[in-house]
């Protein structure tokens, strides 16, 4: 029996946690810095709009086949050398002279950010010894999203009065500081190497005293004759996807509502920061009941405070008080109601063998209806229709929290929640 207590596990969240910095660090990262790309290389608003999709498809391309590959040449292989691509990408970035170049640069770094969040999260749950430390520490992992966001935004007001595209070359060349400490630390570190020795030997030694047999199939898993995988796989996607596109509008557009809401350009960005301490400090309190009963409580809790700041924004007319009070709303409700339910959920309810590639489907599905309805977004925020769109957002939450209801009905009926 393994005696060893969180702590000695802590090192697996930490460098995943990195990884999901880094992911929201690059949406972040390039939506704060976009107008500065667009200034220093003169590019069009055609070609703005099309960086800020095609970064989008790409982290779904990582997202839909980085479990693939993980499956034909290891997970621990791609968990430790992802990022150096990342790196990659962005380097690219920093040094592109021309719109093409720096098209390039944020495609490669998309799709290793894609890759690397379904598989560095499988890691954490495969090495960790329980469900309940396991829930933690990837539950975890959304303190580190949130912190990518608001260290993305601090680095795009602190660079915002630089000419050209001096300022975003910086955001990205901190992207590149970052993967590399990150590829550096997962591939030479001899605690994580020891760590996954250990996760290997258990899960060898669950599945030989396991009655089923192994399968790497996503398709046989679900369409099996064991039909939970399919309920919870259909439950957790609707959720997702209702909770992301939220989400996906208020990282893309925060800025661009409260500005077209009459606010400053250093208005909205230091808003933007204050807004986001508050998912932070509330990411690092849910964590820390993940893997607790009380979890389903704050998920209640948390859906209702998103669905009153839905219906406060309509009330207020759209007005640029009513938009950040709503957003503080928000911010408090989704952490408890969102992405870390979403990966705690996934890497519980399915075998390790397919569990990348599950949350590598539903995170790439995701990220493919966010990037459509991205198309149509800016439409939908101004000021003189904003208040309907709140009203299908308040929508949008109710199906969500239907969703995420019955998944906790499906994890009880078939054993799952302890």
């Amino acid at each position: 029996m393994d005696t060893k207590n969180i702590s000695y596990y802590r090192p697996l969240a930490y460098a995943a946690g990195i990884g999901s910095m880094l992911g929201s660090g690059i949406i972040v990262g390039l939506a704060a810095t976009i107008s500065v790309w667009q200034s220093g290389l003169g590019l069009t608003n055609g070609q703005v709009g099309v960086i800020s999709g095609a970064l989008t498809f790409a982290i779904a391309f990582g997202s839909l086949f980085g479990g693939r590959i993980a499956e034909s040449i290891g997970l621990i292989k791609v968990f430790n050398w992802i990022n150096l691509f990342y790196a990659v990408g962005a380097g690219i970035a920093v040094f592109a002279p021309n719109y093409i170049t720096l098209l390039i640069g944020v495609i490669i770094t998309g799709v290793a950010s894609g890759t690397d969040l379904p598989i560095s999260l499988t890691v954490v749950s495969r090495d960790s010894p329980n469900a309940k430390i396991s829930a933690k520490l990837v539950s975890s992992t959304q303190i580190f999203w949130q912190a990518g966001i608001f260290i993305s935004y601090i680095g795009a007001f602190a660079v915002s009065k630089m000419t050209g595209a001096t300022g975003a070359r910086i955001v990205f060349g901190l992207l590149v500081v970052f993967a590399i400490v990150t590829w550096l630390w997962r591939t030479m570190s001899g605690k994580f190497k020891e760590l996954h020795e250990e996760g290997t030997a258990r899960y060898e030694e669950n599945q030989k005293n396991s009655t089923q047999v192994a399968t790497k199939s996503v398709t046989k898993i679900l369409f099996g004759q064991n039909k939970k995988f399919l309920y919870f796989f259909v439950a957790i996607l609707i959720f997702y996807i209702g909770w992301n596109l939220l989400a996906n509008t208020w990282g893309q557009f925060q800025t661009f509502m409260m500005v077209k809401a009459d606010a400053s350009q250093s208005l909205a960005t230091g808003a933007g920061i204050v807004l986001n301490v508050i998912a932070l400090v509330v990411s690092a309190i849910f964590s820390s009941i993940a893997g607790s009963k009380y979890r389903n409580t704050g998920f209640v809790i948390g859906a209702v405070i998103m669905f009153v700041a839905m219906v406060g924004m309509t009330m207020g007319g759209g007005s640029l008080i009513a938009i950040i009070v709503a957003i503080g709303f928000y911010n408090i409700g989704s952490p408890m109601a969102g992405e870390a339910l979403y990966k705690v959920w996934t890497q519980e309810s399915f075998p390790v063998d397919v569990r990348s590639s599950i949350q590598g489907l539903i995170n790439g599905t995701s990220r493919v209806v966010c990037a459509l309805f991205a198309f149509i977004t800016p439409a939908l925020v101004l000021p003189g229709v904003i208040k309907i769109t709140m009203w299908c957002f308040a929508g949008v939450v109710v199906v969500s929290f239907i969703a995420g209801a019955i998944m906790i009905h499906l994890q009880r009926k078939y054993g799952i929640e302890k």
